[in-house]
Order: structure tokens, then C-alpha cells, then sequence
């Protein structure tokens, strides 16, 4: 595997780049990959130069300064944005981006002594040569879960995000539990019902900021939709054929939960 870090003397004006001003990325005519001669070298923050890659290519990934856009004749869009576009290469390169830009950023410095970090000699790491400590990018895995019973779907909004759709349940995985425990742990601590068989469907990388998304569905098995209150706005059972706004299968292993559900039992009738 290679590292994660460019050097300075092997940048190349051919080199492709994403630049971020705080947590939003430049974009210009919808494009957000841009080319390293585009690009004045006081937009590039020389202690930031990451590598993401497409499988095919390598893109540096560096932050710029606040006002940049006004200088590029370009706009700033939101992560979340750029990604529920349903660009498919904006969600591998610019969502990896962000997740190693926020590893970056949050380990500049020990957490064992308070040194500053260097990138090790693999380039895969940050290193802390006072006390020999490796720091490695952080994943955090979640489970999310379509709970079915027949014809009928639970879909819920949460009460922290006003986004209008309705979508599976989901939570972080707690120390000590197994993915399908923390299934069971979440239904019930949501909405207050009791599942039976679990079934894994799918893993997807969410980089906000840095979530493994393990896809589960799971079979109802007894108990009143009482929802969470502070977390769960509202939650009720959905017909298949009758559901609300619900997120898109082309962004989220959410959507694709709820669609590969509707096809598959819409073909069984």
C-alpha cells in the first residue's frame, strides 16, 4: 500500500488536486478536481499534501486559504453537496479526502506525550518520535438497519437532522458488541421494538467524518413503535408501494436497503 502523503519536490504540474477551505470543498463549473498549474503555490498549505486515490490515479489533497474562491473564479460547496450530486468518483476521492484530512488535522500532535507528529517512513502513519507511538486513520463502524415485517417497512426521521427524509435506524457499535448486537441494542433503544433474524447486506465508507456503514435488515418480532425522544422525531410503518421521501440508492447503502427491499418483494407477489 502506498502512503498517504505527497512530497513537495514530487509534485508535478500535471497533478490533480482538491482544495479545502475549512470543511467545503473548491469547485468550479461543477468540477472539483483541478489541475496543479490552475493553482498558485500560495493556495497550497505545503504542511498539508495527502494522496487519495481513484484506483487509477493519485490526487494531492491540500487546504487554502479563506477567500481563494473569489481568486479562482469558483464557488464553495458543502461535502454533502458534492456527494448527494450522485457523483460516484466525487464520493470515492473527495469523501477519502475528508476523512484524511480530519485524521490529519486531529493528530498533529501526541496523545500519549504532546509531541508534534511526523509522517512515518511508509507514509501510512503519523509518528511520534519522542515516545515511538503510530497514529493511523480511524474508522468508526455503524450499523444501519431497515427493520421489515411483510409489506411494510420502519422508516424514521431524526430529530438533529432536518433533512425532510425518512430512513433506516442506525448507530454507532459500541466496545464489546457484535455488528447484529448493536442492531438489536438500536431498534430497541429508538423505537422500542424487538427484532428477530438479522441479515447483512452491504458495508459502505460514509466520510462524515469517518464511518463504516455495515447494512443490516432486520426481521420484526414483537413490540409498539415508541420513539426515542430527543433522537427520533418520528417513526411509523410504510408500505412498500406507499413510502415517503426516503434517500436516494445512488448515494447511500440507506437508500439501497429501502429500493433492493420494494424489488425484491414486489417480485415475489
Amino acid at each position: 500500500m502506498s502512503g498517504y502523503f505527497f512530497s513537495k519536490d514530487s509534485l508535478s504540474k500535471e497533478d490533480r488536486v482538491l482544495l479545502f477551505v475549512g470543511n467545503r470543498i473548491l469547485v468550479r463549473n461543477g468540477e472539483f478536481l483541478w489541475r496543479r498549474d490552475q493553482i498558485a503555490e500560495e493556495f497550497i498549505a505545503q504542511d498539508t499534501m495527502i494522496k487519495v486515490s481513484d484506483g487509477r490515479e493519485d490526487f494531492l489533497v491540500t487546504r487554502a486559504p479563506a477567500g481563494v474562491e473569489s481568486f479562482l473564479d469558483a464557488e464553495l460547496s458543502s461535502l454533502r453537496s458534492l456527494l448527494f450530486g450522485g457523483d460516484e468518483r466525487a464520493m470515492l476521492v473527495a469523501g477519502k479526502a475528508n476523512q484524511l484530512l480530519d485524521w490529519h488535522a486531529s493528530h498533529q500532535f501526541c496523545g500519549f506525550c504532546g509531541e508534534k507528529t511526523v509522517p512515518d517512513r511508509s507514509g501510512q502513519a503519523l509518528f511520534c518520535d519522542a515516545c515511538q507511538h503510530a497514529f493511523f486513520p480511524r474508522i468508526n463502524p455503524c450499523a444501519i438497519m431497515l427493520v421489515v415485517n411483510g409489506p411494510r417497512i420502519l422508516l424514521a426521521r431524526n430529530a438533529r437532522y432536518r433533512t425532510g427524509l425518512y430512513s433506516c435506524l442506525a448507530g454507532f457499535i459500541e466496545v464489546g458488541e457484535s455488528a447484529e448486537d448493536t442492531v438489536r441494542r438500536e431498534v430497541k433503544e429508538e423505537v422500542d421494538l424487538n427484532v428477530g433474524v438479522i441479515r447483512y447486506y452491504k458495508s459502505q465508507s460514509w466520510p462524515f467524518p469517518s464511518q463504516l456503514m455495515l447494512g443490516f435488515y432486520a426481521d420484526y418480532a414483537s413490540g409498539e413503535i415508541r420513539p426515542e425522544p430527543g433522537e427520533i422525531e418520528e417513526a411509523r410503518w410504510y408500505d412498500i408501494h406507499d413510502l415517503p421521501a426516503v434517500p436516494s440508492a445512488k448515494v447511500s447503502v440507506a437508500g439501497e436497503l429501502i429500493e433492493h427491499y420494494v424489488k425484491t418483494m414486489s417480485s415475489s407477489r
